[in-house]
């Protein structure tokens, strides 16, 4: 499954080894809603865990790290 503009945005920071506090003033959204965002990438890349998702999305878009800023 493809994903959401705001969930490759969450997952690139996770990726980047951002905490949810962290990911969340970033990106201006509630605690809640980076987990909500979190459990919902672990879903749709079938991953174990938000490390897994991490690592999964990194090796599918590899262009992640060129983003970061």
């Amino acid at each position: 499954m493809k994903l959401t503009p705001k969930e490759s945005a969450v997952i690139t920071l996770v990726a980047s080894g951002y905490s949810d506090k962290e990911i969340g003033v970033i990106l201006k959204i509630s605690y809640g809603t980076v987990r909500d965002y979190i459990d919902k990438i672990v879903l749709k890349l079938q991953a174990r865990n938000r490390t897994h998702a991490a690592i999964l999305y990194a090796k599918i878009h590899s262009d992640w790290l060129y983003t970061i800023k």
